[in-house]
């Protein structure tokens, strides 16, 4: 059995990932559903947390609660406090595995990998050092489908989401190289493997590097919040990574 650590992208908490660990704990898996600092549940708590932040609660939960070992699972813009973390502590990570996300290089943020016109909407959308999340007509417009969600669940999903904090996005990542070995696995969920593989080739910088031999490619059809639009298949992919 495996343990996974699961971290949903931006203005998301532990909840997003309900319906993912339900079969996951009832195969017997321990999963540990993370909402970081500044979100969800935690959205009242003070303070203009950065991306170092949310790496430190990271690693803070790994030595709490002793975990090793671990599946460590990055939805979207998690992948920056996940790459963090396993920077910092890769002798306590077994795979890190990007759903619809991808790794991180030394030096950059989640903000260098926007589109400038959503860029300039997000400085302009700023309200005590937190963003809003966009609506979903303009999640649409910036890229990010929201195939196999219904108008019901993208209700439920805006109701429950929280302001992310600027620095989550805005500070750079900085990174040691110590976490470059682990092995690691993309889920693409937006985009059909056979175009992932495509821009790998190509070298496109999104996905340069995801060729080594330390990578495991899956494909999930679906838009990008997978974990809402096919929760059983996300745990199931999920779980056949963990088994490699």
């Amino acid at each position: 059995m495996s343990t996974f650590v699961l971290v949903p992208g931006f203005w998301l908490g532990a909840w997003a990932w309900d319906e993912v660990a339900a079969p996951l704990r009832a195969a017997g898996h321990a999963v540990y559903a993370v909402s970081l600092p500044g979100l969800a549940e935690r959205a009242g708590e003070k303070g203009d947390f950065g991306l170092e932040d949310h790496i430190a609660d990271l690693a803070d939960l790994l030595v709490r609660e002793d975990l090793h070992d671990v599946v460590l699972v990055a939805h979207s813009g998690a992948c920056a406090p996940v790459d963090g973390v396993a920077d910092r502590m890769p002798e306590r990570v077994r795979r890190v595995v990007y759903l619809d996300s991808g790794p991180m290089v030394d030096g950059s943020s989640v903000y260098d990998l926007w589109q400038p016109d959503f860029r300039a909407w997000a400085d302009a959308s700023v309200v005590d050092g937190r963003l809003p999340m966009p609506s979903w007509a303009a999640i649409a417009e910036g890229g990010a489908s929201t195939e196999g969600l219904d108008e019901t669940m993208l209700a439920r999903i805006g109701s429950r989401a929280t302001p992310q904090p600027v620095g989550t996005y805005r500070d750079r990542l900085r990174l040691t190289g110590a976490g470059a070995v682990l092995p690691k696995a993309l889920v693409a969920c937006s985009f059909p493997l056979a175009q992932v593989r495509a821009m790998i080739e190509s070298g496109h910088p999104w996905f340069a590097g995801l060729d080594g031999p330390n990578w495991e490619l899956r494909e999930l059809l679906t838009g990008h919040w997978p974990m809402f639009s096919r929760p059983d298949d996300t745990a199931a992919v999920l779980a056949e990574l963990a088994a490699l």
